[in-house]
């Protein structure tokens, strides 16, 4: 398995080569320029006599490799993306020369320049694979290493990396490359040596490099230490950074504090630092000491209350990082949800309990479990500890079966097993192992020694095999209208028959006609292992108006409210008192409706009927999504139209109605516009909400709602390109130019979409984010199926193109959003499933597999539901 991908056993065959935690020495020259950067890396490694292995390296020219101070000819040492080192001693020195090149898609060394001012940023991502574009690497996270970087940079400039600076120095009579500061003058070259990192995987190496604005804090640490705190963005940001600054520093204290009490580990490191970084390709990485977040959560316009929960809940998730993931690694990439299930379940709890977001689970059922439930009926699902045979087969694993149903999945374990039991065996697990690599045996002898529960077969079941269990309740009602039997019954549907042991809730919910509100008014909490289980408390009771299954959303697993349950949630969805149940019951219709058990129209009719009152920003974001998909895929094609411009009709009654500067209003706004668009009204909606001749009352148009004007206009045929570069102009900044290449996308005719899907397929001058933004712009249409059905072929005839000739975070965004998902969906099954036929496993990259069976099993779900409602 040649290049930039690697195989686990390889991984396993270089461990046995390479002998205890190598040392590196790493020089980059960050004063050249614009497309290529000087690296030189000195590792000193220990190895098995006489072996021979190789470092990974991705580079445009190889100038020398030197090894045990015999000079090796890189023509042959370096192929393929590899450095082979033969004949080795048992104490090695190898030099590698390289010349490496910037990015502009977000893997390696990124190089950004801010149209704003014309100031250049770099910053690294190197998850999964991708320090071998800066420097030479045994790039696997079981060989742990030491770390000693120098960067050559603009004395103007600011350079981070997982370590505090050691020495900073002007290096006299240097001058930067001309260019390399964008039309600016040459200046001065400044050199910065950080400390040597402690033992750490290469991926979680990290450098940031650019004029940045910075703003200071520190921490009183739990073991007596101060640690250096830092927040970063572009200069074009700073005002965001002023005002939110206190805030993102007190998260951060507040995350501190609880993980380390839950743990009793104190924070590790010596410094903390978070860089808000421009054109990031995902959301947020865990480096050592220096985080990485993409700049959209460095808010320069108005959020609802649901980006702010998400922008918190991120920095705790990177921030329980440092103990998950990275004081403690994964061996292998099978483990990952080591890391990131582990990452997100803190997340959640400390948001809830220690950053202000009491219903934070709330958000986690909605916007997050619901998402991972749909993943495990998918034929591409896996075990949250699924079989990586290499690089490749990780990437895709990034999803939310690893971060969610993970996450879900501990949630569970902490019942399981008991809260103070799980938190003791999270202790053990870190200290025994810290500075080390684990596996999931690992954790489950921590788990059981702390709370003495068998963990091996609770872990299999739960983890070790794919897809999830339905459970509901069966109720006899008396002549009294008491329950003389309530029985739990849960069942396996599809081809993984695998009953899971849950600790569950049942909740009793009944309306109180005073108030008007549906509160609960008992619950049960039991255990059910195996196809059934009794609820003997609850004989004798009244049944309430609503039994609810899995209150509190203790498990995963996929709920039925039974049918007199169910007819009265529908009709009371809004009145319920608690988010959470809310949230579980929403959630349960939407299941339905997407698995064509529950009428679309009906679903969509009590969402309408519950979007006014709710305050849960996730659940009404999440339950707008899904309604979008109901209408546009689940209702026959032949009522989509008029279905879509009821919603939108309804919506935009509904902002009229709501409260002047509220959360429901501002999220309605936004839903109407970014969702819908759909009614005869809306372009005068439109151009009068940007003209000021429609005036909202709590609504300001600031340059974040002008662009979501400007979008949906666009999508819906009222702007011309060049009325798009006209609003540009306005404001040129590079969020606007994500915005503006995404509104043309958008624009429903036949020339713009053959220009914009070359553009996207070809053109590598994008950045990775304004593809994020124009690939699903493309297919914003409704309505329009002879516009999209062309691309039905051209996506089958291009997918292996795209995944041969681009790079994988490319091509994961060009194969998932460029999917026309508007095409009918019998014609994208059937050109589909001749895709796969032609493309068998085995002859096929997996991960480019899986990626069109998932797309392709969307198309067949909607057919289903469609037929259903029909």
């Amino acid at each position: 398995m040649p290049g930039t991908n690697l195989t686990q056993q390889e991984a396993i065959e270089r461990r046995a080569v390479v002998a205890g935690r190598p040392d590196y020495r790493i020089s980059l020259d960050v004063t050249k320029g614009p497309d290529t950067f000087p690296s030189s890396t000195t590792i000193t490694f220990d190895a098995a006599p006489g072996a021979s292995t190789f470092l990974d390296l991705t580079a445009d020219e190889v100038v020398s490799v030197t090894l045990n101070g015999t000079a090796l000819d890189p023509a042959e040492a370096y192929a393929d993306s590899r450095v082979t080192l033969p004949d080795l001693r048992e104490h090695n020195v190898v030099t590698v020369e390289a010349v490496c090149r910037y990015s502009k898609t977000g893997e390696g060394l990124q190089r950004s320049v801010d149209p704003a001012d014309g100031n250049v940023y770099l910053y690294t991502q190197f998850e999964v694979p991708d320090a071998r574009r800066a420097f030479a690497v045994f790039d696997q996270p079981d060989i742990k290493s030491t770390f000693t970087f120098d960067v050559a940079a603009p004395a103007s400039w600011l350079a981070l990396s997982n370590t505090p600076v050691a020495a900073c120095e002007d290096v006299p009579g240097a001058l930067t490359e001309p260019g390399t500061l964008v039309d600016r003058p040459a200046e001065g070259v400044r050199r910065w040596t950080f400390e040597t990192t402690p033992v750490m995987s290469s991926y979680l190496t990290a450098l940031a490099i650019g004029p940045y604005a910075e703003r200071r804090s520190s921490y009183a640490n739990a073991d007596g230490r101060t640690i250096a705190m830092g927040l970063y963005c572009r200069q074009s940001l700073e005002d965001a950074l002023d005002r939110d600054a206190e805030y993102l520093f007190d998260v951060t204290k507040k995350g501190m504090t609880f993980f380390a009490a839950q743990w009793d580990v104190p924070y590790p490191y010596a410094k903390y630092d978070q860089v808000f970084a421009p054109e990031y390709s995902s959301g947020a990485m865990e480096n050592i000491g220096l985080v990485v977040v993409h700049d959209r959560f460095m808010f320069s316009s108005k959020v609802d209350a649901g980006d702010l929960e998400d922008r918190d809940r991120t920095l705790l998730h990177e921030l329980a990082h440092m103990w998950f993931g990275d004081l403690v690694t994964m061996k292998w990439w099978n483990d990952l949800w080591l890391n990131e299930s582990f990452a997100t379940f803190m997340g959640y709890l400390a948001g809830c309990e220690a950053a202000g977001w009491p219903d934070d689970w709330s958000s986690f059922c909605s916007c997050q479990k619901y998402g991972a439930l749909d993943a495990d009926q998918r034929p591409t699902t896996h075990p949250v500890v699924a079989p990586i045979h290499d690089l490749n087969d990780t990437y895709v694993n990034f999803d939310s079966i690893t971060y969610t149903k993970g996450a879900a999945v501990l949630k569970q374990m902490v019942y399981y097993v008991g809260r103070e039991a799980f938190f003791k065996g999270i202790h053990d697990y870190l200290t025994r192992l810290a500075y080390g690599n684990a596996t999931l045996d690992d954790l489950l002898e921590s788990l059981q020694r702390a709370s003495g529960r068998p963990m091996r077969d609770w872990a299999e079941r739960w983890l070790e095999h794919a897809g999830m269990t339905m459970v509901e309740a069966d109720a006899d009602t008396a002549a009294d209208g008491t329950i003389s039997r309530l029985t739990l019954r849960q069942s396996a549907p599809g081809e993984r028959p695998v009953l899971r042991p849950h600790r569950i809730a049942v909740g009793f919910y009944d309306l109180d006609e005073v108030s008007g509100r549906v509160t609960r008014t008992a619950r049960f909490e039991l255990d059910l292992d195996g196809a059934t289980a009794d609820v003997p408390e609850a004989v004798g009771l009244r049944r309430p108006d609503v039994i609810l299954v899995n209150d509190d959303d203790l498990t995963y697993t996929k709920i039925r409210l039974d049918e007199r349950s169910r007819d009265f949630a529908a009709e009371h969805l809004a009145q319920f008192a608690d988010p959470l149940a809310r949230a579980v019951i929403w959630q349960s219709f939407w299941s339905m409706t997407r698995d064509g058990e529950f009428p679309a129209e009906r679903f969509i009719d009590l969402t309408l009927r519950a979007l006014p009152t709710e305050d849960q920003a996730a659940t009404f974001t999440y339950s707008m999504r899904e309604m979008q998909i109901t209408a546009q895929h689940y209702v026959p094609a032949a009522r989509r139209v008029a279905t879509m411009r009821r919603i939108s009709e309804e919506v935009w009654r509904q902002i009229g109605e709501a409260k002047p500067g509220s959360g429901q209003q501002f999220q309605l706004l936004t839903a109407y516009l970014a969702k819908y668009a759909a009614d005869h009204g809306f372009e005068a909606h439109a151009r009068g909400l940007l003209d000021g001749t429609v005036a909202l009352e709590g609504i300001e148009i600031d340059d974040g709602m002008r662009w979501k004007i400007l979008r949906a206009l666009a999508a819906r045929g009222f702007l011309s390109e060049a009325d798009v570069d006209t609003e540009l102009a306005k404001a040129d900044t590079s969020k606007n130019r994500e915005n503006a290449l995404a509104a043309k996308a958008a624009i429903p005719t036949a020339e713009a979409k053959a220009k914009y899907w070359d553009l996207m397929l070809h053109d590598e001058s994008l950045a990775h984010t304004q593809l994020w933004e124009m690939a699903p712009a493309f297919n914003s249409d409704l309505g329009c199926e002879d516009l999209y059905e062309p691309y039905a072929q051209r996506y089958f005839d291009e997918a292996e193109w795209i995944w041969t000739h681009r790079s994988f975070h490319v091509a994961d965004v060009l194969l998932r959003f460029l999917y026309p998902e508007h095409a009918p969906a019998a014609l994208l099954t059937k050109l589909g499933d001749e895709w796969l036929a032609a493309h068998p496993a085995g002859k096929t990259d997996a991960a480019l597999r899986r990626l069109v069976i998932d797309a392709v099993d969307g198309s067949r779900r909607a057919a289903h539901a469609e037929a259903a409602n029909n």
